[in-house]
């Protein structure tokens, strides 16, 4: 087969210079976008949130009680030292290991021993919220009166920073992956399964493998906070197994071998048949088989973020997990189809016109299915206008929704490229091409005479009309084939030229009377037809690939199809990166709903509100410390304890204690304490009518004239 001397004047070499650094530009300019984004970005809020603590943070009880209870804003997987409780001392006091309370996954609760010691005591609580992410915390509460602890545990339950980091590029990786896998796979069934999407597919299939691998490994050690040597803990990872984001991992191993024979099937033996034309019949079936199966595996690895991710807890999961499995389906679709034709085009791979456009008509496809399973996701996660802004998953979302705009118009942009494409070329009409020899002169190229002609593939010069001429003696009757290519540029041709099979020779090189030389026996190393044959070849793929630059940039609709398809590329893959990002944070709704049970949650047990207090003499600066308990609707038992500025009890001349709801015009209401001990005043029964927020006033006087009013707001429950 021959091809034209001359495909067509090439770009101005601006615009090529141009052409050559597009990939690098976009490349760098994605890469600054995702550490603007990622990397740069503020750790993600807790998903599993505590609202509610029995006994309460702060809380001074009277008795001790005999278990300690956590509420959740969503459920939370616990394990055998998720709620440990510490004396004053550091001794810990739980007994047994937490469970449910009724069975509500929202809630841990841990029994404690009989015979605690007065002091504060410390619990230090820690789990992994439904979503897989591992959530923690402390606090404190005191039995009799507050006292100094030894206790020290951290306040959350941040992994190791180099399994957080591991663990993270993990995640981003398997996004990755998964859609370079399904998305190039879809594309080349679509389309038509060209080297550049097998490439592109396999490298999806082995990233998505190798970091689904990476993440089953470190689960341990993401969710317990330990080192990275924990990795390799079978112990660990037998646990690991047990979890639902583990079984999900592990099930998504085992999709990858189906899906590794769907690949084999796909590039080979349907490729064969599309390449070599086979019964369409039969090509129809394999087809169809590949496509049940294709969707099988595709719709098998989504739902391994489904169901052990956002998805799966929260309002409507039975409909949302779903939701989830076509939105990440439809992402695939779109980013990796971009991806298999920018390479594909790159490539120089021909791409008929109606190839192109069953693959927009694709794309548009996903992007309207994109936006109906995004809105849905959207309310479903986000859940008013105020969460939008008000929330740092609102704020994600509205880039993520930002950088759907501007890929949707980019993606119109090649659209109507796609419109103007003409089919390139036929290899028959190729063939039949005239070519120009190293003089210029023209003539019929692939000419098949029995005289023997020789037959010629020339590519354009280096501007000076110069030529090299490189001969091989492949026909029968001794003609040779002429492939010219660049010359050196001094307006010479050089000629190269290989013996030919038959009775005659190429002008400049040895006949077959005249061998070369034998080599010695036992002689190692290529002999001079190796050499030969081995330039031969050389010249052959630097030609080829001369030539395919040439007829890819000679086209300058898909020139430009080309470049369009990159900048979507690129805006499609910070996309993915935002997608991501919104997978570790916490949804607006849940935030929204944690923030609202805060604000409106009755109080549980007692409520302690320690009050600092400066009469202004020597001697009258120290503490006070009000209990109320319950410090709920009706009577309430009242303790004040005081001391002074060295924390020891001490007496004053005078205590005044009032309530004040201001909301509803009631009060002050005087509390009548009454003196137990040094520093100790209470008040059996105080009557507070209403639930809501009280305004606390305490007096103290500590002589005839160094007196002082402090004031200070509780909670009180229905």
């Amino acid at each position: 087969m021959t091809l034209p001397t001359t495909l067509g004047a090439g770009p101005a070499p601006a615009r090529r210079a141009l052409r050559r650094r597009l990939p690098a530009m976009a490349g760098l300019l994605g890469a600054v976008l995702l550490y603007l984004l990622t990397l740069g970005a503020a750790p993600a809020s807790a998903h599993a949130a505590l609202t509610g603590t029995d006994p309460a943070e702060g809380t001074v009880l009277q008795t001790a009680p005999k278990r300690v209870t956590l509420t959740f804003s969503e459920g939370v997987l616990l394990s055998g030292d998720s709620v440990r409780v510490f004396d004053p001392r550091g001794k810990r006091v739980d007994a047994g290991e937490p469970r449910h309370v009724d069975g509500k996954s929202s809630t841990a609760s841990v029994a404690l021993h009989t015979g605690l010691p007065n002091g504060t005591f410390t619990v230090a609580w820690k789990g992994v919220s439904a979503d897989s992410h591992p959530v923690g915390g402390a606090f404190t509460f005191s039995i009799g009166a507050p006292s100094k602890t030894t206790v020290s545990v951290p306040t959350g339950a941040d992994p190791d920073p180099t399994v957080d980091l591991l663990y993270g590029t993990g995640r981003y990786a398997a996004y990755a992956g998964f859609a370079l896998l399904v998305g190039g796979c879809l594309f080349a069934g679509v389309c038509r399964p060209a080297r550049p999407v097998q490439r592109i597919a396999a490298g999806g299939w082995a990233t998505l493998f190798a970091a689904t691998l990476l993440l089953l490994l470190l689960r341990g050690p993401y969710t317990s906070g330990e080192g990275l040597g924990a990795a390799f803990d079978l112990g660990g990872l037998d646990e690991v197994l047990s979890t639902k984001p583990g079984a999900a991992l592990l099930s998504r191993l085992l999709l990858l071998g189906g899906a590794a024979v769907f690949l084999a099937v796909l590039f080979g033996t349907y490729a064969r048949q599309s390449a070599s034309g086979a019964d369409p019949r039969a090509r129809k079936d394999l087809a169809f088989g590949l496509g049940v199966g294709g969707t099988v595996v595709a719709v098998g690895l989504a739902a391994t973020w489904a169901m052990a991710e956002h998805a799966s807890v929260g309002i409507q999961h039975t409909l949302a997990m779903p939701v989830a499995v076509v939105h990440l389906l439809a992402v695939a679709a779109w980013l990796g189809g971009l991806v298999s034709l920018l390479a594909t085009l790159h490539a120089g791979e021909p791409v008929a016109r109606a190839q192109v456009r069953r693959f927009s008509r694709m794309a548009l496809s996903s992007v309207l299915v994109l936006v109906a399973t995004g809105i849905y996701q959207s309310w479903r996660q986000v859940g008013s206008w105020g969460a939008l802004t008000g929330t740092e998953y609102g704020r994600w979302l509205l880039v993520k929704v930002g950088l759907v705009v501007v890929l949707v118009g980019i993606a119109a942009m090649s659209h109507r490229r796609t419109a103007r494409l003409t089919d390139p070329a036929s290899a028959e009409t190729a063939e039949t091409a005239e070519t120009s020899d190293a003089d210029g002169a023209k003539r019929p190229s692939g000419e098949d005479v029995a005289a023997g002609p020789t037959k010629g593939l020339a590519a354009d010069g280096r501007g000076d009309g110069a030529a090299t001429t490189l001969a091989t003696g492949d026909r029968k009757d001794g003609a040779a084939k002429s492939l010219a290519v660049d010359g050196p540029g001094d307006g010479t041709a050089k000629s190269l030229a290989t013996d030919g099979p038959g009775n005659g020779t190429a002008d400049g090189t040895a006949s077959p009377a005249d061998p070369a030389p034998a080599a010695p026996e036992g002689a190692t190393g290529a002999g001079p037809d190796d050499v030969r044959a081995a330039q031969l070849a050389r010249q052959r793929a630097a030609v080829k690939r001369t030539a395919t630059r040439r007829r890819r940039d000679a086209d300058p609709e898909r020139g430009a199809l080309r470049r369009t398809v990159l900048a979507e590329t690129a805006v499609a893959v910070v996309l993915l990166a935002v997608t991501t990002q919104l997978t570790g944070v916490q949804p607006g709704r849940a935030e929204t709903e944690q923030k609202a049970a805060r604000s409106t949650a009755p109080a549980v047990g007692p409520v302690t509100v320690k009050i600092p207090y400066d009469t202004g003499s020597k001697s009258g600066r120290g503490t006070a410390e009000v209990t109320l308990d319950p410090a709920r609707k009706g009577d309430n038992e009242v303790h004040l304890y005081l001391t002074d500025a060295a924390g020891r009890p001490v007496d004053v001349a005078e205590l005044k204690l009032s309530l004040t709801q201001r909301k509803q015009n009631l009060g002050p209401l005087r509390v009548n304490l009454e003196h137990v001990s040094t520093g100790h005043w209470s008040a059996a029964r105080s009557q507070l009518p209403i639930p809501g927020t009280w305004q606390l006033s305490l007096t103290v006087r500590t002589s005839d004239i160094d007196q002082v009013t402090e004031v200070r707001t509780v909670k009180v429950g229905p």
